[in-house]
């Protein structure tokens, strides 16, 4: 059908139950590292992410912390690809920790990390200078336009 396009939903604020967090806390947390860093190898092969500006993670450890569901993703940037840590870094380079609505406003660019982490729901712990070039180069980040897609049906 002509004129009907893809709308990303608005996502509301909102905490899981504590339950989930200590459910998610005691399971194997590498899984979630490999399907993270096998998307950012997925955004370096399609060029929405480039090499050379992401020299100065080389050697740096990632954490992001979901803090509701009690899910962590630790990796690492090396040998020009992203790498899961199968084991959590006892103080990574860099931390990300928040609630999975606030990491789910970041990913459709419903709300950018300065609002989130002024309003107290996203917590950047670690090297603030390596802080502040991950956060512009997703601000730079050039999102393919979901509004512009067709819809199926």
């Amino acid at each position: 059908m002509s004129g009907n396009h893809f709308k990303l939903p608005t996502i509301p604020h909102f905490t899981l139950p504590a339950f989930i967090a200590r459910i998610g806390g005691r399971l194997p947390q590498w899984p979630h590292a490999c399907v993270l860093t096998a998307i950012l190898n997925g955004a370096l092969r399609t060029k929405l992410l480039s090499r050379d500006d992401l020299q100065p993670l080389a050697g740096k450890t990632f954490l992001i912390d979901v803090l509701d569901t009690g899910g962590k993703a630790a990796f690492t940037y090396r040998d020009e690809c992203f790498c899961p840590l199968f084991s959590l870094p006892e103080t990574p380079d860099l931390a990300f920790r928040a609630d999975l609505s606030a990491f789910l406003q970041l990913a459709v660019r419903q709300e950018d990390p300065d609002t989130l982490f002024f309003n107290r729901q996203l917590s950047i712990e670690g090297d603030t200078e390596l802080g502040l070039i991950v956060k512009n180069m997703l601000d730079a980040l050039e999102w393919p336009k979901f509004r512009d897609m067709p819809t199926i049906c």
